[in-house]
Protein backbone atom coordinates (compact mmCIF):
# COMPACT_ATOMS: atom_id res chain seq x y z
CA UNK A 1 0.00 0.00 0.00
CA UNK A 2 1.02 3.78 -0.78
CA UNK A 3 1.48 6.61 1.94
CA UNK A 4 4.03 8.58 2.87
CA UNK A 5 5.99 9.94 5.64
CA UNK A 6 4.28 13.67 4.91
CA UNK A 7 0.63 12.12 5.27
CA UNK A 8 1.64 10.16 8.51
CA UNK A 9 3.23 13.62 10.16
CA UNK A 10 -0.25 15.27 8.79
CA UNK A 11 -1.89 12.39 10.58
CA UNK A 12 0.07 12.98 13.80
CA UNK A 13 -0.28 16.28 14.02
CA UNK A 14 -4.23 15.71 13.70
CA UNK A 15 -4.20 13.59 16.48
CA UNK A 16 -2.64 15.61 18.25
CA UNK A 17 -4.29 19.29 17.58
CA UNK A 18 -7.80 17.86 17.01
CA UNK A 19 -8.67 19.88 14.05
CA UNK A 20 -7.70 20.53 10.61
CA UNK A 21 -6.91 24.15 10.61
CA UNK A 22 -4.45 23.69 13.44
CA UNK A 23 -2.95 21.00 12.57
CA UNK A 24 -1.98 22.95 9.56
CA UNK A 25 -0.45 25.27 10.94
CA UNK A 26 1.48 23.24 12.77
CA UNK A 27 2.59 21.29 9.73
CA UNK A 28 2.78 24.74 7.52
CA UNK A 29 0.89 23.88 4.93
CA UNK A 30 -2.64 24.91 3.71
CA UNK A 31 -6.11 23.36 5.23
CA UNK A 32 -6.74 22.12 1.90
CA UNK A 33 -3.64 20.52 1.18
CA UNK A 34 -3.70 18.66 4.76
CA UNK A 35 -7.51 17.44 4.12
CA UNK A 36 -7.01 16.32 0.86
CA UNK A 37 -3.40 14.71 1.54
CA UNK A 38 -5.38 12.51 5.04
CA UNK A 39 -8.27 11.92 2.47
CA UNK A 40 -6.02 10.63 -0.31
CA UNK A 41 -4.17 8.88 2.51
CA UNK A 42 -7.85 7.17 3.46
CA UNK A 43 -8.95 6.30 0.03
CA UNK A 44 -5.30 4.35 -1.30
CA UNK A 45 -5.77 2.21 2.27
CA UNK A 46 -9.12 2.19 2.27
CA UNK A 47 -10.63 2.80 5.25
CA UNK A 48 -12.14 5.69 7.08
CA UNK A 49 -9.17 7.33 9.77
CA UNK A 50 -11.50 10.28 10.85
CA UNK A 51 -15.34 10.41 11.63
CA UNK A 52 -16.41 13.93 9.58
CA UNK A 53 -19.52 13.66 11.24
CA UNK A 54 -18.24 14.44 14.54
CA UNK A 55 -17.10 17.40 16.29
CA UNK A 56 -14.59 18.40 17.44
CA UNK A 57 -12.83 15.74 15.21
CA UNK A 58 -12.53 12.04 16.44
CA UNK A 59 -11.05 9.34 14.92
CA UNK A 60 -12.57 5.90 14.02
CA UNK A 61 -11.41 2.62 15.91
CA UNK A 62 -9.43 2.04 13.04
CA UNK A 63 -8.36 5.27 12.92
CA UNK A 64 -6.58 5.23 16.32
CA UNK A 65 -4.56 2.01 15.52
CA UNK A 66 -3.35 3.34 12.36
CA UNK A 67 -1.88 6.85 13.93
CA UNK A 68 -0.55 5.10 16.95
CA UNK A 69 1.53 3.10 13.98
CA UNK A 70 2.50 5.88 12.65
CA UNK A 71 3.65 7.63 15.81
CA UNK A 72 5.52 4.20 16.12
CA UNK A 73 7.19 4.67 12.93
CA UNK A 74 7.90 8.05 12.65
CA UNK A 75 9.90 7.24 15.78
CA UNK A 76 12.03 4.48 14.56
CA UNK A 77 12.88 7.17 11.51
CA UNK A 78 13.89 9.92 14.12
CA UNK A 79 15.99 7.53 15.87
CA UNK A 80 18.47 6.97 12.25
CA UNK A 81 19.70 10.83 13.15
CA UNK A 82 20.31 9.75 16.39
CA UNK A 83 22.28 6.78 15.16
CA UNK A 84 24.07 8.93 12.58
CA UNK A 85 25.12 11.92 15.35
CA UNK A 86 26.62 9.05 17.68
CA UNK A 87 28.75 7.59 15.06
CA UNK A 88 29.91 11.07 14.46
CA UNK A 89 30.48 11.78 18.26
CA UNK A 90 28.26 14.89 18.23
CA UNK A 91 25.71 15.69 20.96
CA UNK A 92 23.75 18.07 18.78
CA UNK A 93 20.21 18.89 18.45
CA UNK A 94 17.29 20.45 20.07
CA UNK A 95 15.97 18.67 23.56
CA UNK A 96 12.91 19.78 25.26
CA UNK A 97 12.47 18.59 29.27
CA UNK A 98 9.73 18.71 31.87
CA UNK A 99 10.25 19.00 35.26
CA UNK A 100 7.81 19.30 38.33
CA UNK A 101 7.85 22.11 40.28
CA UNK A 102 8.73 20.15 43.36
CA UNK A 103 12.29 19.34 42.10
CA UNK A 104 12.82 22.04 39.35
CA UNK A 105 14.08 24.82 41.52
CA UNK A 106 16.65 22.71 43.55
CA UNK A 107 18.22 20.02 40.60
CA UNK A 108 18.25 22.77 37.35
CA UNK A 109 20.62 25.31 39.16
CA UNK A 110 22.94 22.32 39.99
CA UNK A 111 23.84 21.19 36.30
CA UNK A 112 22.44 24.12 33.88
CA UNK A 113 25.09 26.23 33.34
CA UNK A 114 28.12 22.90 32.81
CA UNK A 115 25.74 21.29 30.63
CA UNK A 116 24.83 24.42 28.35
CA UNK A 117 29.16 24.74 28.27
CA UNK A 118 30.05 21.03 27.81
CA UNK A 119 27.15 20.98 25.12
CA UNK A 120 27.01 24.37 23.38
CA UNK A 121 25.36 22.31 20.11
CA UNK A 122 22.22 21.30 22.41
CA UNK A 123 19.16 23.59 22.07
CA UNK A 124 17.74 23.33 25.39
CA UNK A 125 14.56 23.98 26.28
CA UNK A 126 13.25 23.47 30.22
CA UNK A 127 9.68 24.27 31.67
CA UNK A 128 8.21 23.21 34.82
CA UNK A 129 4.94 20.66 35.02
CA UNK A 130 2.92 18.67 36.89
CA UNK A 131 3.23 14.60 36.72
CA UNK A 132 0.11 14.40 34.62
CA UNK A 133 1.06 17.26 31.97
CA UNK A 134 4.23 15.37 31.37
CA UNK A 135 3.05 12.06 30.77
CA UNK A 136 0.35 13.90 28.06
CA UNK A 137 2.98 16.22 26.36
CA UNK A 138 5.38 13.00 26.24
CA UNK A 139 2.79 10.80 24.96
CA UNK A 140 1.70 13.25 22.00
CA UNK A 141 5.79 14.24 21.30
CA UNK A 142 5.65 17.57 22.81
CA UNK A 143 8.24 17.02 25.54
CA UNK A 144 11.64 14.76 24.72
CA UNK A 145 12.09 13.78 28.55
CA UNK A 146 10.47 14.30 31.68
CA UNK A 147 12.49 14.48 35.28
CA UNK A 148 9.87 13.59 38.01
CA UNK A 149 9.14 11.54 41.00
CA UNK A 150 8.47 7.71 40.29
CA UNK A 151 7.43 4.90 40.05
CA UNK A 152 4.44 5.96 37.41
CA UNK A 153 3.84 2.49 35.97
CA UNK A 154 2.72 4.25 32.84
CA UNK A 155 2.02 2.30 29.50
CA UNK A 156 4.05 3.18 26.54
CA UNK A 157 6.40 5.27 29.00
CA UNK A 158 10.10 4.23 30.11
CA UNK A 159 11.27 5.35 33.75
CA UNK A 160 15.32 5.16 34.47
CA UNK A 161 16.31 6.54 38.16
CA UNK A 162 18.61 9.21 38.30
CA UNK A 163 18.64 9.52 42.09
CA UNK A 164 17.02 8.84 45.41
CA UNK A 165 16.03 12.12 47.57
CA UNK A 166 14.85 11.85 51.30
CA UNK A 167 11.65 13.64 52.25
CA UNK A 168 12.49 15.51 55.34
CA UNK A 169 10.48 17.15 58.62
CA UNK A 170 10.77 21.36 58.05
CA UNK A 171 9.60 22.48 61.82
CA UNK A 172 9.13 25.79 63.28
CA UNK A 173 12.09 26.61 65.19
CA UNK A 174 10.45 26.35 69.07
CA UNK A 175 8.96 22.70 68.03
CA UNK A 176 12.67 21.69 66.30
CA UNK A 177 14.10 22.17 69.37
CA UNK A 178 11.52 19.78 71.71
CA UNK A 179 12.55 17.16 69.07
CA UNK A 180 16.15 15.41 68.28
CA UNK A 181 16.93 14.52 64.87
CA UNK A 182 14.69 11.80 64.32
CA UNK A 183 10.80 12.44 64.29
CA UNK A 184 8.20 9.71 64.12
CA UNK A 185 5.09 10.10 62.27
CA UNK A 186 3.02 10.77 65.46
CA UNK A 187 5.34 13.38 66.42
CA UNK A 188 4.75 15.18 63.07
CA UNK A 189 1.26 14.88 63.26
CA UNK A 190 0.83 16.55 67.34
CA UNK A 191 0.59 19.85 65.30
CA UNK A 192 -0.71 21.83 62.18
CA UNK A 193 1.23 19.90 59.06
CA UNK A 194 1.28 22.31 55.90
CA UNK A 195 0.71 20.71 52.37
CA UNK A 196 1.07 21.42 48.83
CA UNK A 197 -1.75 21.88 47.09
CA UNK A 198 -3.34 19.73 44.87
CA UNK A 199 -2.01 17.89 41.62
CA UNK A 200 1.90 17.86 43.00
CA UNK A 201 2.86 14.42 43.52
CA UNK A 202 4.90 15.53 46.47
CA UNK A 203 1.37 15.80 48.36
CA UNK A 204 0.46 12.56 47.41
CA UNK A 205 3.95 11.40 48.75
CA UNK A 206 3.20 13.12 51.75
CA UNK A 207 0.01 11.64 52.45
CA UNK A 208 1.45 8.04 52.00
CA UNK A 209 4.23 8.45 53.96
CA UNK A 210 2.13 10.05 56.96
CA UNK A 211 -0.79 7.32 55.94
CA UNK A 212 -3.38 10.01 56.01
CA UNK A 213 -6.80 9.73 54.19
CA UNK A 214 -6.51 12.85 51.72
CA UNK A 215 -10.79 12.95 52.23
CA UNK A 216 -10.37 12.85 56.16
CA UNK A 217 -7.16 15.40 56.00
CA UNK A 218 -9.82 18.00 54.77
CA UNK A 219 -12.10 17.87 57.95
CA UNK A 220 -8.83 17.55 60.32
CA UNK A 221 -7.04 20.93 62.18
CA UNK A 222 -3.88 20.33 59.52
CA UNK A 223 -5.72 21.85 56.71
CA UNK A 224 -3.12 24.09 55.35
CA UNK A 225 -2.19 24.02 51.87
CA UNK A 226 -0.04 26.06 49.52
CA UNK A 227 1.15 25.66 45.93
CA UNK A 228 5.27 25.79 46.56
CA UNK A 229 7.36 24.22 49.24
CA UNK A 230 9.32 26.85 49.72
CA UNK A 231 6.10 28.98 50.83
CA UNK A 232 5.50 26.13 53.33
CA UNK A 233 8.77 26.43 54.84
CA UNK A 234 8.10 30.37 55.32
CA UNK A 235 4.37 29.29 56.66
CA UNK A 236 5.69 26.90 59.12
CA UNK A 237 8.08 29.96 60.07
CA UNK A 238 5.75 32.46 60.79
CA UNK A 239 2.70 30.11 61.69
CA UNK A 240 4.31 27.31 63.27
CA UNK A 241 3.64 23.09 62.82
CA UNK A 242 5.76 21.69 59.79
CA UNK A 243 5.98 20.82 56.93
CA UNK A 244 7.68 17.90 54.78
CA UNK A 245 10.85 19.17 52.07
CA UNK A 246 12.62 16.70 49.56
CA UNK A 247 16.31 16.50 50.31
CA UNK A 248 17.60 19.33 47.34
CA UNK A 249 16.04 22.00 48.91
CA UNK A 250 18.35 21.64 51.96
CA UNK A 251 21.14 23.64 49.40
CA UNK A 252 19.11 27.01 50.01
CA UNK A 253 18.63 26.82 53.73
CA UNK A 254 21.02 29.02 56.00
CA UNK A 255 22.51 27.01 59.20
CA UNK A 256 19.75 28.38 61.58
CA UNK A 257 17.29 26.90 59.31
CA UNK A 258 19.08 23.74 58.91
CA UNK A 259 18.10 23.34 63.09
CA UNK A 260 14.72 22.90 62.08
CA UNK A 261 15.27 19.99 59.63
CA UNK A 262 14.58 16.26 60.82
CA UNK A 263 14.42 13.04 59.79
CA UNK A 264 11.76 10.36 59.70
CA UNK A 265 11.70 7.59 61.61
CA UNK A 266 14.62 5.54 61.30
CA UNK A 267 15.08 4.29 57.93
CA UNK A 268 14.36 7.90 56.60
CA UNK A 269 12.13 7.36 53.68
CA UNK A 270 13.04 8.60 49.92
CA UNK A 271 11.58 9.60 46.85
CA UNK A 272 12.05 8.25 43.47
CA UNK A 273 13.54 10.68 40.76
CA UNK A 274 14.09 9.25 37.41
CA UNK A 275 13.86 10.55 33.62
CA UNK A 276 11.09 9.42 31.97
CA UNK A 277 10.85 8.86 28.28
CA UNK A 278 8.29 7.45 25.64
CA UNK A 279 10.16 3.50 24.57
CA UNK A 280 11.24 4.48 21.27
CA UNK A 281 14.61 5.62 22.55
CA UNK A 282 14.36 8.41 20.43
CA UNK A 283 17.20 11.30 21.27
CA UNK A 284 19.16 8.80 23.60
CA UNK A 285 21.93 10.62 23.25
CA UNK A 286 20.95 13.91 24.14
CA UNK A 287 18.76 12.32 27.29
CA UNK A 288 22.08 10.42 28.14
CA UNK A 289 24.22 13.75 28.15
CA UNK A 290 21.69 15.14 30.22
CA UNK A 291 21.39 11.90 32.74
CA UNK A 292 25.39 12.34 33.24
CA UNK A 293 25.38 16.02 33.88
CA UNK A 294 23.26 15.75 36.55
CA UNK A 295 24.64 12.63 38.09
CA UNK A 296 28.04 14.53 38.13
CA UNK A 297 26.40 17.70 39.48
CA UNK A 298 24.40 15.85 42.66
CA UNK A 299 25.73 15.86 45.81
CA UNK A 300 27.24 12.48 47.07
CA UNK A 301 24.89 11.82 49.95
CA UNK A 302 22.15 11.83 47.30
CA UNK A 303 23.56 8.56 45.63
CA UNK A 304 24.30 6.73 49.20
CA UNK A 305 20.05 6.97 49.81
CA UNK A 306 19.75 4.26 46.73
CA UNK A 307 21.05 1.82 49.73
CA UNK A 308 18.48 0.50 51.99
CA UNK A 309 16.42 2.53 50.42
CA UNK A 310 12.29 2.82 51.30
CA UNK A 311 10.83 4.70 48.36
CA UNK A 312 7.16 6.82 49.49
CA UNK A 313 5.03 5.68 46.09
CA UNK A 314 2.75 9.07 44.52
Amino acid sequence: MNYTIQQLNYLIALDVHKNFSKAAEHCFVSQPTLSMQIKKLENDLGVVIIDRSRQPLVFTELGIRIVEQARSSMDELKVIDDIISESKGEVAGSLSVGIIPTLAPYLIPLFLGDFLRRYPKVELSITEYKTEVILDKLQHENLDVGILSTPLNSSGIKETPLFYEKMLLYANASIAKKLGNRVSIDQILEDKLWILSEGNCFRNQTFNLCSLDQTEFRSLDVNYESGSIETLMRLVEKEGGSTIIPELALDALSEDRLDCVKFISDKNPVREISTVTRRSGLKASLINALRSEIMIALPKGLMENEENKTVVVI
